[in-house]
């Protein structure tokens, strides 16, 4: 669907950011990032993956050819003013999914573009990054143990942003309403990424 000659790389390992990107019929290259993930105490909300997706795009400035754009994503759960991330194990898991039982919680996704700079700056800062956060209000019901315990030995949603994935069967018997895109609560807001690209001529 592109002409441009610029290589899209994406920064994931993500199955489901890969397939999610993949859908908009744009070629690109699928890259792994080893990136420290850690951030500032004082942030909050939206601002936390924001921090995380440029540090995973500094992390692979080294690698990155000035012909190529890359992409990089970060995604957390916000519940009640608190971060919910990536559950270490089953227990985690458990904890996180009755917190969000019967509540309303929102999904943040930062999206950064990075491509090397013509013309670095003073301090070497070499790299041009561009950033979008996505929102979305997510709405459970509430959930029983016997059906938070299933999910979890079922489909072990350890590598996912508290706890779940809405696109398996927790989202189908307790996700009541969504404001905002569901692809976001994936991990990747496409309708903002497509139109970050078409906007600035990579499609």
């Amino acid at each position: 669907m592109t002409n441009n000659p610029c290589q899209i790389l994406l920064g994931s390992a993500s199955p489901r950011r890969r397939e999610l990107l993949a859908g908009l019929d744009i070629p690109f290259t699928a890259v792994s990032i080893d990136a420290d993930e850690s951030y500032p105490a004082d942030l909050h909300a939206g601002d936390i993956p924001c921090y995380i997706s440029r540090a995973k795009a500094r992390a692979y400035i080294r690698q990155l050819d000035d012909n190529q754009l890359l992409i990089t994503a970060d995604t957390i759960v916000w519940l009640d003013g608190h971060m919910l991330g990536k559950p270490h194990n089953a227990e985690d898991a458990k904890a996180m999914l009755r917190a969000l039982s019967a509540k309303t919680h929102q999904v943040y996704t930062a999206v950064t573009f990075a491509k090397k700079s013509q013309q670095p700056t003073a301090n070497n800062q070499s790299l041009v990054l561009s950033t979008i956060v996505d929102c979305t209000d997510v709405t459970f019901a509430e959930l029983t143990d016997a059906e938070i315990d299933y999910y979890i030995s079922q489909y072990r949603p350890f590598d996912k942003a508290g706890a779940y994935g809405v696109q398996e069967w927790i989202g189908y018997v307790a996700c009541t309403e969504i404001r905002g895109s569901y692809f976001n609560v994936m991990g990747f807001p496409v309708h903002r990424v497509y139109r970050f690209l078409k906007d600035n001529g990579y499609v």
